[in-house]
C-alpha cells in the first residue's frame, strides 16, 4: 500500500528557507565586522596585540625609565690640568727671579757635588767652608746618595762672593773599605772675577790605590 504525502506548500517553504539562512546571514555579518569591534587582535603579518595597562602589583610592572644624567667631566679636568701645568710654571720662574734677585751673576758662587764611586767609599754627609766659614753641612739620606751613585750631580751651594781671592774647603764623611768610618778633606783657592763662579767637588774611586779621591775642580 503506497503511502501518500502531500507536497509542501509555498507558506510552509518560506518560513524553511528563513530557518536556513538566518545562520548564513549572521555568519556574513560577524565576518564583515571590524576585529577590534569583536575584542580580537587585528589580523595580518605585521599586527601587534594591544597592550594592556599592567596591574600595579604585577611583577611586569615597572615604572618609566628615567635617563641618567651623567655630566660630562672631562672639560672640567682639562681645565684643572691647565691650571697645575700653569702653576709649576708660575713656581718655576718665580725660583729663577728670586735666585737672580739673590744671587746676581756679578757675585754669584755654586758648589756642585759628582760622585763616581761605590766600591770604596759610602758618603754619608758633606760639610763646606768659605773663607774659614761653614757654609753648609749636608747629611744624605740613602736615596739621595743612590742617586748620586747613578750620575746625578747636586748643586750643594749658592750663595754670593765679592771679587778676590777666595779659598773653599770641603770636608767628606762616610764609610770606606771594609766599612770603616772615614773621613777626608779637599781645599781650593781660586779667584772670584766679575760674573758667576762654578765649583764641583768629585769623589772618584781610584783602583791603583784602593782607596778614594777627594778633588775640587774649578770650572773655568
Amino acid at each position: 500500500m503506497l503511502q501518500m504525502t502531500r507536497a509542501p506548500s509555498r507558506a510552509d517553504a518560506a518560513p524553511r528557507r528563513g530557518a536556513l539562512l538566518a545562520p548564513l546571514l549572521v555568519g556574513a555579518l560577524l565576518a564583515g565586522l571590524a576585529p577590534t569591534a569583536l575584542g580580537a587582535p587585528p589580523a595580518g603579518p605585521d599586527a601587534t596585540p594591544a597592550a594592556t595597562p599592567a596591574d600595579a602589583g604585577s611583577p611586569l610592572a615597572t615604572s618609566p625609565a628615567v635617563p641618567e644624567s651623567s655630566p660630562d667631566t672631562r672639560g672640567l679636568d682639562q681645565e684643572i690640568q691647565d691650571l697645575k701645568k700653569d702653576v709649576v710654571d708660575l713656581n718655576k720662574d718665580l725660583f729663577i727671579l728670586e735666585e737672580e734677585l739673590l744671587f746676581p751673576a756679578n757675585t754669584q758662587v755654586a758648589v756642585f757635588l759628582s760622585v763616581d764611586v761605590g766600591q770604596f767609599f759610602a758618603l754619608d754627609s758633606v760639610q763646606l767652608k768659605l773663607d774659614r766659614k761653614e757654609v753648609i753641612n749636608y747629611l744624605y739620606t740613602p736615596r739621595e746618595a743612590e742617586a748620586l751613585l747613578k750620575g746625578g750631580v747636586q748643586r750643594l751651594y749658592l750663595g754670593n762672593l765679592k771679587v778676590g781671592a777666595h779659598e773653599l774647603v770641603a770636608f767628606f764623611n762616610g764609610k770606606g773599605p771594609n766599612q770603616r768610618a772615614y773621613k777626608r778633606g779637599a781645599s781650593l783657592r781660586f779667584e772670584k772675577g766679575v760674573g758667576a763662579k762654578y765649583l764641583e767637588l768629585k769623589i772618584d774611586d781610584r783602583q791603583r790605590k784602593l782607596q778614594p779621591e777627594f778633588e775640587i775642580k774649578d770650572w773655568e
